[in-house]
This record gives structure tokens, C-alpha cells and sequence, in this order.
């Protein structure tokens, strides 16, 4: 007799994870001018702490290729002394990391709440419609990739997207046309950046129309 109750194990019955696995991609190494960074960075932490430069490493690693495969992951896993999949766990947390190519610029729409209440979506919306792309989809030449975050830490600056590691504050739905064709154009030099930036003399504030 048993309290269990009976089971199936039909093949049909078995959960199939449904997690795709990362790019295997070709073999993969440092550059020697990143791993002589990696090696200086990780210096700053006790050696029973070397995990702590996890993201260091994966930044450097992504900045080869745009994004991480399998194969950047295992030599990130060779460096820090974990395991493959303890590396992509923190890939697949964090939305800064990719594992399949993405655009040249890769926008971040914040929809946090100081976003949301000043039209975020409608922001989404519209770059959207110029691109041809849905959040999560790269434009068919490949420049823009388009993704809803979470805060960024900008909030008193919204609607706020990141585009690439740097910032565009106060992008309205109107701008967003011309902010796009500006890229195109200008690249970084069309990005207003961070208001609260550092200046050679110091912390200065600088004037973003609103």
C-alpha cells in the first residue's frame, strides 16, 4: 500500500525545458590587451573572492563579438575558477548581457514608473514604428536592436533610454524620429548623455530641455 498516488511515465508526460541554449560558436579567448585588464581588475579581490569579477570578464568578453556564445562563456568560466553554467546564470539574469548578435546600437526603453508616467510606452510605440521592430527584434540592417528595461537609474530625467552604455534623457515620443535619424547620422554624438556627468572641475549639472 502507498500513500503516493500513482504516476505516469509516459515520455509525453516529462517537462521539456524550454530554455534556449546559448550560440556553441568557434574557439574563444582574451585578446591579450583585455585578458592584461582582466588580470588587473581581478586583483582587486581576495583570491577566495575571484568570482566577484564575473562581470568585468563578461564585458570583456562581449565587447569582442557583441555578444557571448558558449564557447566566451566557458573561457569566462576558466578565468573566474567556476563552472560554464554558474556563468550563464548570470548572463540570463542581467538584460545588459546577449547571446545571440544584436545591433549595432542596442536601445534600452526604460518603463520603470517616473518613465511610465511620462509616456514610455508611447516611446516604445514609436520607435517601433521607425524601426519595423518589436522589443526583443533587431532592424533588418542590423543598427538598432529595441528592449524594455527596468529602471535606469535616471528618473528625474524621464523617458530615459540607454543606448549602448550611454544615455539619452527626456526623449519624448515626438523627438523619437528625428532621434533615430540622428544616430544614424551622428552615432554616440547624437546622445545627450548623463545630466549629473563628471567635468574636469568637478560635479557640474547640465541643462536638458524638458
Amino acid at each position: 500500500m502507498s500513500f503516493h498516488p500513482p504516476m505516469e511515465y509516459a515520455p509525453a508526460r516529462f517537462h521539456k525545458s524550454a530554455r534556449p541554449l546559448p550560440e556553441a560558436g568557434g574557439e574563444f579567448a582574451f585578446t591579450p590587451e583585455n585578458q592584461a585588464k582582466f588580470d588587473e581588475n581581478v586583483k582587486r579581490y581576495p583570491p577566495d573572492q575571484r568570482k566577484s569579477a564575473i562581470l568585468y570578464a563578461l564585458y570583456l568578453a562581449q565587447g569582442r563579438q557583441g555578444y557571448l556564445t558558449a564557447a566566451a562563456m566557458r573561457h569566462v568560466a576558466q578565468q573566474i575558477g567556476c563552472t560554464a553554467a554558474e556563468v550563464e546564470d548570470v548572463v540570463s539574469y542581467y538584460t545588459m548581457f546577449f547571446t545571440k548578435p544584436v545591433g549595432k546600437y542596442v536601445i534600452n526603453v526604460c518603463r520603470t514608473l517616473s518613465c511610465a508616467l511620462r509616456g514610455a510606452e508611447r516611446v516604445t510605440e514609436e520607435l517601433r514604428a521607425k524601426l519595423g521592430i518589436a522589443p526583443g527584434e533587431t532592424d533588418a540592417d542590423g543598427m538598432f536592436t529595441l528592449i524594455e528595461v527596468e529602471c535606469l537609474g535616471a528618473c528625474d530625467c524621464a523617458p530615459v533610454v540607454m543606448v549602448n552604455d550611454d544615455w539619452h534623457e527626456h526623449l519624448t515620443p515626438e523627438r523619437v524620429s528625428q532621434f533615430i535619424d540622428d544616430v544614424r547620422a551622428r552615432g554616440r554624438a547624437a546622445l545627450t548623455g548623463c545630466h549629473l556627468r563628471k567635468e574636469k572641475n568637478g560635479h557640474e549639472q547640465l541643462t536638458v530641455d524638458s
